[in-house]
């Protein structure tokens, strides 16, 4: 088994299709206070929220999922949030 993680960097209000295809959400770390929800769904479209979300203004931390997704690993994030994802 292959337990090599990839980082995706988001750093603004935006829609962000991180993988295609099944995979493992690992963490989310949130490096600035989060200024708006951050939804993380198991799709590669809409925005229905079927594996988490973090709150508005959520501090700063790693919040570990260690979940399986299945479709994709898309996530939306309000605000001027800055996060990265550590999934593969």
């Amino acid at each position: 088994m292959n337990d090599d993680y990839l980082v995706k960097y988001i750093g603004s209000a935006t829609t962000t299709q991180v993988k295609t295809g099944s995979g493992h959400l690992r963490a989310i770390t949130v490096g600035t206070t989060a200024a708006g929800t951050v939804s993380i769904i198991d799709n590669t479209t809409g925005s229905t929220v079927n594996m988490g979300l973090l709150k508005a203004s959520i501090a700063e931390g790693t919040y570990e999922f260690d979940c399986h997704f299945a479709a994709g690993l898309r996530i939306i994030t309000g605000g001027a949030s800055k996060i990265s994802v550590i999934y593969r």
